[in-house]
């Protein structure tokens, strides 16, 4: 099933600044918003926790793209949430990362990942289906969460995270958590290239 499949569909009405960009642009429901999203390449904005630069330079991670989403359905009174989940990303299931990994001796690493829910779903818009993957299905942690929490606060979980799985994984030895960081900073710039 494909996630926008899992979606509501509805017309954009003006209501929001959010709403108003996506109107600009032609974008008149939300399928087509997230349809639109969707396609935006992977990549930081320059600001990491500002959901309101996807649009304007043409790219977001899956932190950015989701909370703009999710603000806009909120603009529109439609509940769809955002949350947050750690899983063990691996060349299989986050394809570009394998060559990082590997360099590292590492199988996996916990990773941060952001996405929608409706109605008890999982939906993420921004896995590519061109490029073959495992979905991923296995969550070790998962918290609801609100587009303002992107940054800082998505940040400080995920470092949480990584510091207790440096200490209680017998695969990383006696790296710090503050390496396992540096390695996880390698891998998702290689999925920037």
């Amino acid at each position: 099933m494909k996630p926008l499949d899992c979606l509501p569909n509805f017309p954009l009405k003006p209501s929001g600044e959010i709403t108003d960009q996506f109107l600009v642009l032609g974008v008149n429901d939300f399928h087509s918003a997230a349809g639109y999203v969707h396609r935006l390449p992977y990549g930081r904005n320059a600001d990491r926790a500002n959901f309101r630069l996807v649009l304007q330079e043409g790219r977001g991670t899956c932190s950015t793209k989701h909370a703009l989403l999710a603000q806009l359905a909120k603009e529109q009174k439609v509940d769809i949430g955002l949350a947050i989940g750690i899983y063990e990303m691996t060349e299989r299931n986050t394809p570009g990362v394998g060559p990082v990994l590997t360099k590292h001796g590492l199988p996996s690493l916990p990773e941060a990942h952001c996405y929608l829910t409706y109605q008890g779903a999982r939906i993420d818009v921004t896995r590519s289906i061109v490029e073959p993957s495992e979905p991923i299905e296995t969550f070790l942690y998962e918290e609801a969460i609100v587009p303002d929490q992107i940054g800082r606060y998505k940040t400080e979980l995920h470092q949480r995270f990584i510091k207790n799985w440096a200490v209680t994984s017998k695969i990383v030895g006696s790296r710090d958590w503050q390496g396992i960081w540096q390695i996880r900073e390698e891998c998702i710039a290689a999925l920037s290239e």
